[in-house]
C-alpha cells in the first residue's frame, strides 16, 4: 500500500469542485488532512462536511480574485496551517472571447488569479522551507499555454495558464535544491467527477 499521503497536508486552491474535489477526496482516502479553498462560504461547508467523514478537512472560504480573499486565504495558512506540504492548485477562470472583446475587467481578472496563485504559493513554500519540509506543489496548467485553441478563442485565459506554467518552471529550478519537486500538468479536457 503507497503511504506517501499519511499523514501530511494538502492545500488544494480552488478544492471546492471539479478537479480539486477529486484530488482532495483521493488524498483523505490516503491518510492525509486537507484545506480546501473556494469562494463560495455554502458551498466550501457543504464540502467540508462531505468530506469530513474521510479525515480531516479544513475549509478557507475567500474570492481569489480580491486582494481581501487572497490575504484572507494566506493569513489563514500562517495562522493555522503552516504544515501544508502538499499543494494543488487548480483554480482557474475560463471565459472564451474573441481577444478584441476582453474588457479591462476581464484582464484584471485572469492577473488577479495569477497574483494569488503567486502569494499563496509563495508562503506554503516559506512555511515548508522554514520547518525543513519535503512536499510537491501542483500547478495544473493548460494546454492553452502552449498553442492556440481554435475551436474556443482564449487569448487571456492563455497568457495567464503561460505564467502559471513559467512561475512552476522557476520553481522548480529556484527549489531543486531544497529537494521539493514541483510539476504543471497541462489539462486538455476536464470532466467534473
Amino acid at each position: 500500500m503507497n503511504t506517501f499521503f499519511k499523514g501530511k497536508k494538502l492545500l488544494v486552491v480552488g478544492g471546492t469542485s471539479g478537479m480539486g474535489l477529486a484530488v482532495a477526496r483521493m488524498v483523505l482516502e490516503a491518510g492525509s488532512s486537507v484545506v480546501l479553498t473556494g469562494n463560495k462560504k455554502d458551498k466550501a461547508e457543504a464540502v467540508q462536511k462531505e468530506l469530513s467523514p474521510l479525515g480531516p478537512v479544513a475549509v478557507i472560504a475567500a474570492n481569489l480574485m480580491t486582494e481581501e480573499g487572497m490575504e484572507t486565504i494566506r493569513q489563514e495558512i500562517n495562522a493555522h496551517h503552516r504544515d501544508i506540504s502538499l499543494m494543488v492548485n487548480p483554480a482557474g477562470i475560463f471565459m472564451p472571447k474573441g481577444f478584441t472583446e476582453h474588457s479591462f475587467a476581464d484582464y484584471d481578472m485572469y492577473l488577479s488569479l495569477n497574483r494569488a496563485t503567486f502569494f499563496i504559493t509563495q508562503d506554503v513554500v516559506k512555511n515548508m522551507l522554514a520547518a525543513k519540509l519535503e512536499g510537491s506543489i501542483v500547478n495544473v496548467g493548460s494546454i492553452g499555454a502552449q498553442a492556440a485553441l481554435g475551436d474556443s478563442p482564449a487569448s487571456a485565459y492563455s497568457m495567464a495558464k503561460a505564467g502559471l506554467h513559467a512561475l512552476t518552471r522557476n520553481l522548480a529550478i529556484e527549489l531543486a535544491s531544497a529537494g521539493n519537486s514541483r510539476a504543471a500538468i497541462p489539462a486538455r479536457a476536464i470532466t467534473k467527477p
